[in-house]
């Protein structure tokens, strides 16, 4: 199992965590997602053979969110 931090912009309130948490959440093999609008990062607990990094950061983009690089 793999973590990740990610530093994601736009994020302002709970709605907007819990929108990320949905959207990750959604995909094979996430354990976890925590988001904090407070510190702009999201992290994720992920298995590696079902969900990549690039589904990852889609999802959080197709939320309307930026992956920071």
């Amino acid at each position: 199992m793999n973590e990740i931090t990610l530093n994601v912009t736009g994020m302002k309130c709970g709605g907007c965590e819990a929108n990320i948490k949905n959207s990750v959440g959604s995909l094979p093999g996430i354990h976890s997602v925590e988001a904090s609008s407070k510190e702009n990062k999201v992290v994720v607990s992920f298995d590696e053979g079902k969900t990549g990094l690039d589904e990852i950061k889609e999802a959080i983009a197709s939320s309307g969110f930026t992956v920071e690089e």
